[in-house]
């Protein structure tokens, strides 16, 4: 009678042993922004990004991960990369637009979160209950200025795999932060013009010079003629017709449409020198705003668009083609000179 022969035992050792080695193969260890340590897949290709800031910056990097929007975008789809038009929109935290259905996201199956932050900073106790739900693994990326995006983009480049393109969003962003800082060091600070910032319809709502809310307008130049210290983060500061004609502002920036199109009819601001001279100018705002609400890379092509507006004569660019290249590069959008004049010169 043949002796039985015990190999099962090795070979379900061998097994296990060789599921580990495949399970942990199959993730990495990762320090995100915050500079916590967390293990994540070694392949992603879908994520949750509850904050629209970060969704936006997706957008530039690649849609096509991205799970879905957390708000809708009806009147501006034309100027979103393809991958973006189709998604599902399924909200995000709350304050940020409609509140996510953790079942939708669930279904998704994303392989990560990916968190949106504006301060280097402890965060674990403020991590949002329903995420901690979802048990999936989750990252910080973090801009507290315009000038830590390049980080951002090569943090999340190395991160999903899509290092050629963070690496050319990050250039873009670098240089134009390079090239206008270079013209404004060259301008006496007394020879810079004074900015007044107008929000609201009736363009009696501003920002301190201090507010993350006029980044853009420290950066260029630091004219921004509301001098104070921002109350809130929220911003709006209100402001009187009266103010506004003693700051006497060299230029106006406007957000609103139905403000820009009365300014030089309405009685109230034809004392003011930018309006007399006709240096009143409307933020463009597609696929969203160019200078503010809500911050987003497009500030980058924001910010030169402003120094133009500022110094024409030393920061001389062609912004149609300008802008062609940046949507071009930022949202794989073609667009043609006339469309993009209807959206810098509306």
């Amino acid at each position: 009678m043949p002796k039985p022969r015990f190999r099962s035992f090795p070979t379900i050792a061998t097994a296990i042993l060789l599921l580990l080695i495949g399970t942990f193969a199959q993730s990495r260890e990762i320090t995100d922004m915050m500079g916590r340590k967390v293990t994540v897949p070694d392949s992603i290709n879908k994520v949750y990004v509850p904050s629209p800031y970060g969704s936006y910056l997706m957008y530039s990097l690649d849609p096509s991960m991205l799970i879905g929007l957390n708000l809708s975008h009806n009147e501006d789809k034309r100027y979103l990369p393809k991958a973006a038009r189709e998604l599902p929109v399924i909200g995000g935290l709350g304050g940020q637009g409609q509140q996510s259905n953790l079942e939708i996201v669930l279904k998704a199956k994303p392989d990560l979160v990916i968190m949106w932050s504006a301060k280097k900073s402890a965060v674990e106790g403020r991590i949002d209950g329903a995420l901690k739900q979802l048990n999936l693994p989750l990252v910080y990326a973090v801009a507290e200025t315009i000038s830590e995006y390049p980080d951002v983009y090569l943090f999340l480049g190395k991160l999903l795999n899509r290092e050629g393109q963070a690496k050319k969003l990050a250039a873009y962003c670098q240089k134009a932060l390079s090239e206008v800082k270079e013209i404004v060091d060259r301008i006496p600070k007394g020879k810079r013009p004074t900015v007044y910032y107008a929000e609201g319809v009736d363009g009696l709502s501003t920002e301190c010079n201090d507010s993350i809310h006029v980044e853009l307008l420290s950066l260029a130049g630091d004219t921004d003629v509301h001098r104070c210290h921002t109350a809130s983060h929220q911003g709006m500061e209100k402001i009187s017709v009266e103010q506004v004609m003693l700051y006497q502002p060299d230029v106006i920036i406007a957000q609103e449409k139905v403000f820009y199109d009365k300014i030089y009819s309405n009685p109230a601001w034809q004392n003011v020198r930018a309006v007399k001279d006709k240096r009143v100018y409307l933020i463009p705002r597609y696929p969203f705003n160019w200078f503010d609400r809500p911050p987003s890379f497009m500030r980058f092509l924001g910010f030169k668009w402003l120094a133009n507006i500022l110094y024409p004569r030393e920061y001389k660019i062609d912004m149609v083609k300008e802008a062609k290249d940046f949507y071009r590069l930022f949202l794989n959008v073609e667009l043609s000179n006339d469309e993009i004049k209807r959206i810098i010169y509306p």
